[in-house]
């Protein structure tokens, strides 16, 4: 089951390091201005962006896969026909890292449960549906 109460969501705010895959150059998108709140808050964010080569003064990567660092929580900002594709992405790095275990969906993106489940049944926590932006304020604030 996604994760949806406080406690769970708190749990996954304790991230340092969040790859944002979608993270746009462009200010004013949500794409663009939830992944310089997160680093305006001590958070790095790695953009994940393959037609950008540097979003918010950090190198910009094709694909999760494709990131050096070691990565907490994996924030998506793409179309939810495109969740599948993305979590398998995260489930891939996961096994053969053991990073990413953690994927936020953003507000409203969000798949049938057979793509979470699979995440989760590889020890995946998954967020759905939920601004990481708006909750870190209403946890954190």
């Amino acid at each position: 089951m996604p994760i949806t109460d406080d406690a769970g969501l708190d749990r996954l705010l304790d991230a340092e390091t969040i790859a944002v895959v979608g993270c746009s150059t462009t200010p004013g998108k949500a794409a663009h201005e939830v992944p310089a709140y997160l680093q305006r808050h001590g958070y790095r964010v790695i953009p994940v962006n393959p037609f950008a080569d540097e979003v918010l003064g950090e190198p910009a990567y094709d694909e999760v896969g494709d990131v050096e660092e070691d990565i907490d929580l994996v924030d998506v900002f793409r179309p939810s026909e495109e969740v599948p594709a993305v979590l398998d992405a995260v489930r891939e790095r996961h096994a053969a890292r053991g990073d990413a275990g953690a994927a936020w969906l953003q507000l409203g993106i969000s798949h049938d449960e057979a793509a979470a489940a699979a995440a989760e049944a590889d020890g995946i926590d998954v967020v759905q549906d939920r601004c990481i932006k708006v909750e870190h304020g209403r946890l954190r604030g």
